[in-house]
């Protein structure tokens, strides 16, 4: 069954109304930008186990007091409250509230990476086709303007036929020491490996921008650095505690007000940052931790080969060692060159030696900027999606979602085991 299909075409005669389980920093950025749009959907009740995050959907989205849950199962308890549910829980939680919430008849938005399991990937395409609900996922990077310009671009034949691409993420040293050292990331026992969880975007977007399907994949990397045994001489178990000054992963200096608000909203529980509260943290919580002395076990480096239907290849890489920024990457044409950095364009034509640039970046990062204005987008295209029958809007279905998902996992095989995967 068709995603579209599932999507029922009719148009709303009233607002939409959706539900979120999972309030933390995806689900509370989605509620934020749902209230950016001409026509917001109406937010009814949310589920999140953090009492601060809680109260301010009560003041910020006007959620009302008793349609506020501690746990998603207390939401699915009641009688449907809403017309769709975006969640947001760990990686490790989205089969079981997906599944619940699909069997309730609400439409669904569900954050990536859609499970931390292939079975678990394939269970929820198959509660969207028995349950006749649609899944979409959050792969906002197919909404930004960013990727609009450059799928019309190539698809325009602006550099002639792609033959191959060289993609980078780079994660940022501090980003991932927050992250996928000391935070709940960090390893496979609790979550999905450093390639689902941080690139499932990344392995998406390129077979959304490349148009065709993955044939075979082959992959490299591993926990380079961040391990006990390249703990510096002197260095103590935790930075508040340590007489170093010049490590560029102490948390002392990564947890400063104003330099990453999502890490410190993390660490504090969504809580407003005080030097008090920093404090605090860093000595209690595992933020405070040093970054060789935890217990980590996901890629800190990696990249991925990628051949796709007609021989184009692509070559990805993601990395904790880079500063913090957005994806880059080069498009090689029978006929030209792209180079994009998430904000800017910049096309050579091989026939004429012109050089043509795009800018893309969005007027305002401060509200819609959040993955280049994919936030924004995903939210205006799931709301509308559903309200004005338009099911088209929906660039990432549960089975295009299942099919890239699966290249990722046929990766992390390859990593693991050396071979080169066929799909």
């Amino acid at each position: 069954m068709e995603f579209h299909n599932l999507l029922s075409k009719s148009r709303l005669d009233r607002p939409l109304t959706i539900a979120i389980a999972g309030a933390g920093g995806r689900g509370g950025q989605y509620a934020r930008m749902n209230a950016l749009l001409d026509t917001p959907a109406h937010i009814t009740a949310v589920a999140d186990a953090n009492d601060v995050r809680l109260d301010t959907m009560r003041r910020e989205h006007g959620v009302p007091p008793e349609h506020l849950y501690a746990d998603w199962r207390d939401l699915a308890a009641q009688p449907r409250l809403a017309d769709a549910v975006v969640i947001a829980t760990q990686d490790a939680d989205h089969l079981e509230p997906t599944v619940a919430f699909a069997k309730l008849g609400y439409d669904i938005l569900l954050e990536k990476p859609m499970a931390i399991s292939e079975e678990e990937c394939v269970a929820i395409e198959q509660a969207s086709r028995k349950y006749g609900v649609s899944i979409a996922v959050c792969h906002v990077l197919r909404y930004t303007p960013y990727t609009t310009k450059l799928v019309e671009l190539l698809r325009a034949g602006a550099i002639g036929e792609i033959v191959s691409v060289e993609h980078l993420e780079p994660i940022g040293f501090d980003h991932f020491a927050h992250s996928y050292v000391r935070g709940p990331w960090r390893t496979t026992k609790e979550a999905a490996t450093m390639l689902m969880a941080k690139s499932c975007h990344d392995i998406d977007w390129l077979s959304y921008v490349i148009g065709k399907p993955v044939e075979r994949v082959s992959s490299f990397g591993g926990l380079h650095h961040f391990k006990a045994d390249q703990q510096p001489s002197g260095a103590a178990d935790k930075c508040v505690e340590c007489p170093l000054v010049d490590c560029e992963y102490d948390a002392r200096k990564i947890y400063r007000i104003g330099r990453l608000p999502f890490a410190l909203s993390k660490m504090l529980g969504g809580r407003e940052p005080t030097e008090q509260l920093i404090g605090e943290a860093l000595a209690e919580s595992p933020y405070g931790r040093c970054v060789y002395k935890c217990d980590n076990d996901v890629a800190d480096h990696q990249v991925v080969n990628l051949e796709y239907e007609g021989g184009v290849t692509a070559a990805f890489t993601v990395t904790a060692f880079a500063m913090m920024g957005g994806r880059r990457t080069t498009f090689f044409g029978t006929h030209g060159e792209l180079y994009g950095d998430s904000d800017r364009i910049e096309i050579t034509d091989f026939r004429t030696r012109e050089k043509t640039v795009h800018e893309t970046a969005p007027a305002d990062h401060s509200a819609s900027g959040g993955h280049g204005g994919g936030d924004l987008g995903l939210m205006k295209a799931f709301v509308e999606a559903i309200s004005l029958g338009r099911p088209e809007l929906i660039l990432t279905d549960v089975s295009e979602s299942l099919a890239t998902h699966r290249i990722v996992f046929a990766a992390e095989r390859s990593r693991t085991s050396g071979e080169v995967i066929a799909l």
